[in-house]
Parts: structure tokens; sequence; C-alpha cells
């Protein structure tokens, strides 16, 4: 059991490593500073992220320039509609030994690594995209009734464009869960925009030093699992969650106009994890209130599915979100007996 003196000096050089990578990515990438946060987050918890923006907005070179920071092996796969399962899983071949004999060998494909940045990947036909699910979720790949393990740590930053909809395929609720965060890009501020087109038409090239490997990420992301998540903050993210639930014993009644289906506990597990980091990038080994709120909307925003009703007055699943979170209050009278989970 570590005691807390050494969890406090963990938690500072945790701190220290994060500011050194995102001062290396904050090199090459001009703003979005939440989105950055919320990429990092999912990382060091290790989970998957799902980046919306409109084309041109840095999303494929923010997913490069972390690589390098992290030193990860690094492959993109351009979703089309005329991509199938084999071109990202890979397949078996027919190979001819020395000896004249033919047998089958796997050929990995592009997935066998350890960021993989799927572009635009609502272009993928659903059968493409469910070739996601069992790596996404398992970290392994089957291919004739064989399973390979993918390398540690893995993890799958997609993107996707929100305004055309002309030959996408919208990804499936199943598929979406699976990403531990929704993160919006939007634009650039004026002077942040004037920064990108300095160092894009004068010729000026950064490359981020490497700070960091996967094997400190899968030691920080056991760190994560350590902070303390108390009884009446975990009943607290809890109630959030089946807030969410229209029809439900604690429904909101945000819930109940706007919503067909609430989160699933998907949704409570990454407000746990990523309030963790949250909680240690203020340099605390516990978890507060606040942490949970401050990731509440990437952590369940693509969890809830708006009603035809609140779709038709333009509403968008972060403004319920937003309506419930206000409504749910820290503390309940009836705080079930739950142990303190880290």
């Amino acid at each position: 059991m570590t005691n807390t003196s050494e969890l406090e000096s963990q938690a500072r050089q945790f701190r220290e490593r994060y500011q050194a990578v995102r001062e290396q990515i904050g090199r090459v990438i001009v703003g979005h500073e939440d989105v950055v946060h919320g990429v990092l987050t999912a990382i060091l918890v290790g989970g998957h992220v799902l980046l919306e923006g409109a084309p041109g907005l840095g999303k494929t070179m923010l997913v490069r320039t972390l690589a390098q920071t992290l030193d990860l092996d690094f492959k993109r796969i351009q979703f089309t509609p005329d991509l199938m399962p084999a071109d990202i899983l890979g397949t078996n071949i027919i190979v001819e030994d020395p000896d004249g004999r033919r047998k089958f060998e796997f050929q990995p494909g592009p997935i066998f690594t350890q960021l993989c940045l799927a572009d635009e990947i609502n272009r993928a036909t659903p059968k493409t995209q469910s070739a996601m699910l069992e790596t996404m979720q398992e970290g392994t790949v089957t291919v004739a009734g064989h399973r390979y393990e993918l390398d540690r740590p893995f993890f799958v930053l997609a993107t996707q464009n929100p305004i055309e909809q002309e030959g996408t395929y919208p990804l499936p609720e199943a598929q979406l869960d699976r990403f531990l965060f929704k993160l919006i890009v939007g634009y650039s501020s004026r002077d942040e925009l004037s920064t990108i087109v300095d160092r894009t038409t004068q010729g000026i090239h950064i490359e981020p030093q490497k700070v960091m490997n996967g094997s400190e990420i899968l030691r920080w992301q056991q760190l994560v699992r350590k902070v303390v998540l108390a009884p009446h903050v975990q009943d607290y993210l809890v109630r959030l969650v089946m807030a969410t639930h229209p029809g439900g014993s604690h429904a909101a009644q945000a819930a109940e106009r706007s919503l067909t289906w609430g989160s699933s506990p998907r949704g409570a597990q990454t407000l746990a994890l990523a309030a963790k980091v949250r909680a240690l990038l203020d340099g605390r080994v516990h978890v507060a209130f606040e942490d949970v709120r401050r990731v509440y909307l990437p952590a369940l925003r693509h969890r809830v599915i708006l009603n035809f009703e609140a779709q038709a007055e333009g509403m968008t699943t972060d403004d319920v979100l937003l309506e419930i979170l206000e409504k749910v209050p820290e503390t309940s009278d009836d705080i079930p007996s739950a142990a303190v989970i880290g």
C-alpha cells in the first residue's frame, strides 16, 4: 500500500512531467489548450479520444506532434467508403518458404501501432468501423480465429467532420461509448490565427523534443488509479450519470424533457478516472467535486442521445448536460455505504 507522502511525491513528479509534455506540444500547436489537455488526460488514463471539428483546424498535426513528444509508434489511417476491415487489421497471405512450401502468414495492418490516428472515421462504412471495436476495447485483433495482442500503451485518436454529412456514416452508439472523451476542436482566436500564418508561411519548422515514452505512460496510468476517490465524491459522480437516465429514479427534468437515452456505466468510470488526473495536476491525491465538474462534458457529451423534440429546438447534448450539472447537488442525504476506491 502506497503511503500518503510517497503518493504526494509521485504526484509532484506527475505534474512536472505533464507540464514538460504540454510545453513541447505548445511549441508546435497554437492554442487549443483544452483539447490538448483532454487528449493528454485520456492518454494518462489509457482511453481513446474522438476529435470533432471542421477541416484544417490542426487535429492531425496535434496527434502527430503528440506521438513525437511521447516517443510512440504512430500510424495514420485515412478512412474512406471503400476501406475494408482487412485494410485496418491485416490479413493472411500465402508465402513460400525456401523449401518451396506454401503457407499462410499474417501481415499486420496499420492498427498494429501505439498511437493510431483514425482520420475522418465517419467516412468508412459501418462494417469497417466495427473492425475498430475489439481493438479499442480489448487491445487485441482477431483474424481467422487467431488473436493478436497490440503493443501497450495503445490509443486511438479519431477525427470526424461535423459539418459534412453527405457520404458519411455516423458512428454507432456502441462505438462512441468506447471513446473516453469527445473533444470539440473550435476555431482559433485572432492572435492565434496570426501566429499560425506566421509559422506556416515563413518557413518556420519546429520539431518537438521527446520527453516521455510508453513505459513511463504506463507507470503514470498506475499512479492515476491510486488517487483517492472518497464515497461522497463518488456518489456525486454516480448521481450525475444517473441524472441523465430518462425514466430513472434520479433522472433530472432536463433528461426527461430532452433525452432518449442516458449515459452508460462507462460514463461514471470516465468521470472517476479523468477527475483523478485533474486532482494530480492540482497537487492533490484525492478527488474534489470540482475535478468531476471539469471533465463532465467531454466524458458524457457522446454518451447521451437527444430526443426528437430537443433536436427540433436546436439543442445540443452540451446544453442538456450543463442544465443537469447545475441541478444535481454535491451532497445527498442517502449516500450509500460505498468503499473508497483508488
